[in-house]
């Protein structure tokens, strides 16, 4: 059973490359029935993922959740916009640091911790220029070329 939980881990590997990854913190998902189910199985994506403030609560918007196959009509929406639970002083410092010009609030991880609930770490990102990401792919390839060059 300990294994189980901590096998789901799903990444939004864009998020490292298009920004600049500052401030992290973990938030709960409010999900529904056959959502943690499916999060469980692996189904889930964070590709195009982002958060928004709505109300002074913070929203998750685009996260894919698969479709639970025995779910039947109790079945939730796909890509329904979902909120998240962060304490009211975490809420105040991410809102104080996204009033700055270019910075904004990405997912980055979703995982379920070791007491089987599901968590989304989210990151306070600046977006990157293409020369930034121009040398994030160098530094990659000449990382990749030393590690062939120790084995060797």
């Amino acid at each position: 059973m300990e294994k189980l939980k901590n096998s789901v881990l799903i990444r939004n590997k864009r998020a490292s490359f298009d920004y600049e990854l500052v401030d992290f913190y973990k938030a709960g998902i409010v999900l529904v029935g056959t959502e943690i189910k499916s999060i469980r199985l692996g189904k889930a994506s964070l590709v195009d993922t982002f958060c928004f403030f709505n109300n002074g609560e913070l929203w998750v918007k685009n996260m894919n959740i698969s479709e639970y196959f025995y779910g039947t009509y109790n079945n939730h929406l796909p890509r329904r916009d979902r909120k998240l639970l962060l304490s009211k002083k975490e809420l105040l410092k991410i809102r104080r640091q996204t009033k700055d010009t270019g910075f904004t609030v990405v997912p980055t991880k979703l995982f379920i911790n070791e007491k089987g609930l599901a968590k989304l770490e989210i990151a306070v990102a600046k977006g990157k220029k293409s020369y930034d990401k121009r040398d994030a792919l160098k530094e990659k390839d000449d990382k990749r070329n030393m590690d062939r060059a120790m084995k060797r």
